[in-house]
């Protein structure tokens, strides 16, 4: 093979590489209904293995993590479905993911994806009891057959939570390449007192986040929505 040959094909293998990552980064999405089919622990463990070349600082890796199913997943629903707290009156206070009072640009785009899914789903402004029917199905992963719940030490500081968040991204992207969806959910933070016992969760450990992780149900009117992405002039700036 000629130089000009060999170069013809190392580009072509890089172009379909970045099409393989492209790919699986741009059809990562919230998926709020899934599929009851199971995930096999194996893949499951590949796909946290292959998470785990997240970067950290000093390699500390600093996430850990809980895979719920069965009994356990529907233990933690139970807990917090059955706790009588609501999502609005919630406490977070291990830590604050929202601002106390939302600014532009973020609160149209806050306000633009809630249209779109209540939209989808026919719920409106005022119907309060629908929009706490639909938040309350993060409490069942929106029936993934895996839940997983992400965990940190409280000790840590704010340089590790930026490394979780990049594990936490890998884990949806390894997902992806295996055609799974998933969703990440902030919303399990302020049930911390009822994922606690179920799963063994030590005190010195923060609850993040949950993730449902499973196959899709392509049919619900929950999984057309598709959120925007703001343009690169507004957040990147080339300094030469």
């Amino acid at each position: 093979m000629l130089a000009s040959e060999d170069n013809r094909a190392a580009g072509e293998g890089e172009s379909d590489a970045a099409a393989i990552v492209d790919e699986a980064m741009t059809s990562r999405r919230s998926v709020r209904a899934f599929l009851p089919d199971p995930v096999d622990e194996q893949t499951v463990r590949d796909i946290l293995a292959v998470a785990a070349r997240a970067p950290s600082g000093t390699n500390m890796q600093p996430w850990k993590v809980y895979v719920a199913t069965g009994r356990a997943k529907q233990q933690i629903s139970d807990a917090i479905l059955t706790s009588g707290i609501r999502a609005e009156k919630a406490e977070w206070d291990e830590y604050k993911y929202y601002p106390d009072k939302f600014f532009e640009p973020y609160l149209a785009r806050r306000r633009a994806v809630g249209y779109a899914l209540y939209g989808l789903l026919g719920i409106g402004r005022r119907d309060v009891e629908r929009m706490r029917a639909q938040h309350d199905r993060n409490f069942v992963f929106f029936d993934a057959p895996v839940g997983l719940i992400f965990t940190i030490d409280r000790r840590l500081n704010t340089g590790s939570w930026v490394d979780l968040g990049m594990f936490i991204q890998s884990v949806m992207i390894a997902a992806r390449g295996r055609g799974l969806h998933t969703c990440p959910q902030a919303a399990f933070a302020p049930y911390h007192r009822q994922i606690r016992p179920v799963l063994g969760i030590p005190e010195e450990e923060v609850v993040v986040c949950g993730m449902a992780l499973g196959r899709e149900d392509a049919s619900k009117p929950e999984n057309a929505l598709r959120t925007e992405r703001a343009p690169l002039e507004e957040f990147v700036s080339f300094v030469r």
